[in-house]
């Protein structure tokens, strides 16, 4: 667990900074967290500096429901410190301050066996978490990250991991992945891939699933939540990943067909599965109905705004809109107006339908030396408009 310093404004590099604000961070405590959040049990062992940024994460994690009585304070190591920026061409940016910090001191006696319950059945996942700058090589890395790869139960990796750690082989091929990646002791592979989403592998087959479009501020820390969330669903079902569930997989037992080779735990599997993806359906629709009442609530706001901007011209000029139209009623009935109130039947460039549509221009004119003369429209004939109005083609648009 560390500190981050992150700048006060977004998209730029740590160099262009003006300034930072600290966060809690580091990739277990979020996931921690994440979990906690989502009403599960949590417990975090680890090591901080016994110094104030070293207490100051603990106590977050208290406040967050995290089991922190496996946290241990070094009084010869400070608490780890990172610099993190997302740059404007959307790559992360790293600096580390632990040469070394009290993370990196955390001793076998020290960790509270209590917690850790793997041999009696407990899951142990892996996030290799890759960062570059805390290695010595990127040869170092590579043969760091493998030496404890058989130990997990599931594995998250990102892309760019697999990427790093496959050479020069295609990351996207699922045999070159399984061949690489998969190891008898292993449930779930789960390899993520941005906003397109994610891949999955198990001993019994492999899917996809496609990312939800959101709008992106900060996708710092999203791996962790995403591997919170997973754990998450799996402590309530540990069998989750036995069971694929894709759309001909899903139609089939909505409809009833093919349910006798499943067992109790496999249809309980299922019925929770249809349920959160039935879950996450509703929120989406929510979300979108959302989005679209903001989008004709912004289009009504600008729409009252032109209309009150409208008003304000009008005003200025000394005249309302209802004026303008008695005057203009007045001058036709007279017979003083060269101008015909009858639809227009131009033909527009997208071939619609023709609708009748009156124009009103604003024309300046000046005054003769004779003294005030009327305004003239486009054509030069005189209208009884008020002074400064005029009728003019082509249309003049607001």
């Amino acid at each position: 667990m560390l500190i981050d310093f992150v700048p006060t404004v977004n998209g730029v590099s740590l160099a262009e900074a003006p300034a930072f604000k600290k966060a809690p961070g580091g990739a277990s405590a979020n996931v921690a967290v994440g979990i906690a959040r989502l009403g599960g049990f949590a417990a975090f062992i680890g090591k901080v500096g016994e110094d104030e940024f070293g207490y100051m994460l603990a106590d977050i994690l208290k406040q967050n429901n995290v089991d922190n009585s496996g946290m241990r304070f070094d009084p010869h190591a400070r608490t780890a410190l990172a610099f993190v920026t997302l740059r404007s061409d959307g790559e992360h940016e790293f600096m580390f301050y632990r040469n070394p910090s009290a993370d990196m001191l955390l001793r076998e006696n020290e960790i509270d066996a209590s917690l850790i319950k793997k041999k009696s059945g407990c899951i142990l996942s892996y996030d290799p978490n890759l960062r570059l700058p805390l290695w010595p090589s990127a040869e170092a890395a590579r043969e760091g990250i493998m030496s404890i790869w058989n130990q997990s139960d599931i594995t998250k990796i990102s892309e760019e991991e697999v990427t790093f750690l496959i050479g020069g082989d295609d990351p996207y091929d699922d045999d070159v992945v399984l061949k690489k990646f998969f190891h008898p002791n292993l449930k779930l592979l789960l390899v993520t891939e941005g906003a397109q989403g994610c891949r999955y592998y198990t001993k019994e087959f492999k899917g996809r699933v496609v990312g939800v479009k959101v709008d992106a501020v900060d996708t710092t820390g999203a791996g962790d939540a995403f591997v919170g969330g997973i754990l998450n669903i799996l402590t309530s079902d540990p069998n989750l990943y036995k069971v694929q569930l894709n759309t001909s997989f899903a139609f089939e037992h909505l409809l009833g067909e093919d349910l006798g080779p499943l067992s109790v735990k496999e249809l309980q599997s299922l019925e929770k599965q249809l349920e959160g993806a039935l879950q996450l359906a509703r929120q989406r629709k929510k979300q979108i109905l959302t989005e679209e009442m903001e989008d004709l609530c912004k289009k009504e706001r600008h729409l009252g705004d032109i209309n009150q901007q409208l008003k304000i011209k009008l005003n200025e000029e000394g005249h309302t809109l209802k004026a303008i139209q008695n005057l203009w009623g007045s001058s036709s009935a007279a017979g003083n107006s060269n101008f015909h109130l009858h639809p227009s039947h131009q033909v527009n460039h997208m071939e619609c339908q023709p609708e009748p549509f009156l124009q009103i221009g604003y024309h300046h004119y000046a005054a003769s030396d004779q003294g005030t003369s009327a305004p003239k429209s486009m054509a030069g004939e005189a209208n009884f408009f008020p002074a400064g109005w005029a009728l003019s083609t082509p249309p003049f648009k607001l």
